[in-house]
């Protein structure tokens, strides 16, 4: 079941100006493989009796002062939490559901003509490729640029197959209030106003959407969907498969099943929330199993700052006595090139390169 790149190369930073990627071979084309593994990687303790928090947003953006402990809580306890009432349309989930899960079914030659290149982040393919001897995830996914909209790049995106363009818009603007109003709290709990960090941000936050499809495996005990990570993002929101789980979150080192709730969204503090939190709330690392019967898919919307704006923690977030500056500031550009520049490796793959202290 070992899948590796063939053909690897030289590359480039891309046009978005975050990193690079070697090509890789469709994990959908060839799930049928009868290659040897090295051997199971599925084999730490898994937890399965804990859950993570819920939150619910409507007694969030009311500004519930106890659902607003249970954030602070859940960001500084669990770094991940379920988001219910959301206000989001079952409607709109279900579509976007169907327009990736049909994206997906469609042959190879269409899906490749959508393939991202060694140089670029966005596309069909995969990402964080950086050998040519690099053990691959089972997992295919497509990476769109969505938000400032003047950011999309189209000639990826199937504009040709029906109701994906007009799904993908329709969700990406619903998720964006939903992290608008995340991101007002999260900056209320770092003693700032609701605006504190979008003003330190330079605006509104972009967002990327990544659609991920996990193939079945007749032994998923040696491969993993996707490698053990955290996200270098603000902070993700993903909308999981009701009747596959496979997200896997580590907490007190054990791996916890994130149990899926219907029509809930799943929300994960990113890299850069830790770093402006000095620490308080931290980036977790996840991981993705597979499914020996069922394929999985699941939607990422990352959101994060501009490019070009600096991250670091916030002034109200540092007591030189009791709570020192953890991380040195870092464009966020420069952030991003050094985590694509990386195989995705859990926690060394993100906010250890920033630290300023071992702690």
């Amino acid at each position: 079941m070992e899948v590796r790149v063939e053909n690897g190369g030289s590359y480039e930073v891309g046009k978005s100006g975050w990193g690079k990627s070697l090509p890789v071979p469709s994990i959908q084309e060839i799930v049928r493989s009868d290659s040897q593994s090295e051997g199971p990687i599925i084999s730490e303790y898994v937890a399965d009796s804990l859950e993570i928090p819920v939150i619910d947003f409507s007694f969030l953006a009311n500004g519930d002062e106890d659902e607003v402990q249970k954030l602070h809580l859940a960001c500084k306890d669990w770094g991940f939490f379920h988001v219910i009432n959301h206000g989001v349309k079952e409607q709109i989930l279900e579509k976007i559901k169907a327009a990736v899960a049909a994206f997906f079914e469609l042959p190879f030659q269409e899906k490749k003509k959508y393939a991202k290149a060694e140089n670029e982040t966005e596309g069909y393919g995969q990402n964080f490729v950086v050998s040519e001897h690099q053990k691959l995830d089972w997992s295919d996914m497509i990476y769109l640029l969505t938000l400032p909209s003047q950011n999309r790049n189209f000639k990826f995106w199937p504009l040709s197959f029906p109701g994906f363009k007009e799904a993908s818009e329709e969700y990406s603007r619903e998720m964006q209030k939903i992290a608008e109003e995340l991101q007002a709290n999260f900056s209320v709990l770092m003693g700032l106003k609701r605006d504190g960090l979008k003003r330190l941000q330079g605006g509104e936050l972009k967002q990327g959407i990544r659609k991920n499809y996990y193939p079945i495996c007749s032994r998923p005990d040696l491969v993993l969907g996707c490698s053990p990570h955290s996200d270098g993002t603000s902070f993700t929101l993903l909308l999981q498969d009701d009747d596959v789980p496979g997200l896997q979150i580590k907490h007190n080192e054990a791996w916890v099943p994130v149990k899926p709730i219907p029509n809930s969204l799943v929300v994960n503090i990113g890299d850069a929330t830790e770093i402006q939190s000095n620490g308080m709330y931290k980036s977790i690392e996840q991981r993705a199993i597979i499914n020996e019967k069922k394929p999985r898919i699941s939607i990422a919307t990352f959101m994060f700052p501009d490019d070009e704006q600096e991250i670091g923690p916030v002034e109200t977030m540092i007591d030189d006595q009791n709570h020192p500056k953890l991380y040195r500031n870092i464009k966020y550009v420069d952030y991003v090139r050094e985590m694509f520049s990386r195989k995705m490796e859990g926690k060394a793959h993100s906010t250890q390169f920033t630290k300023l202290h071992d702690k």
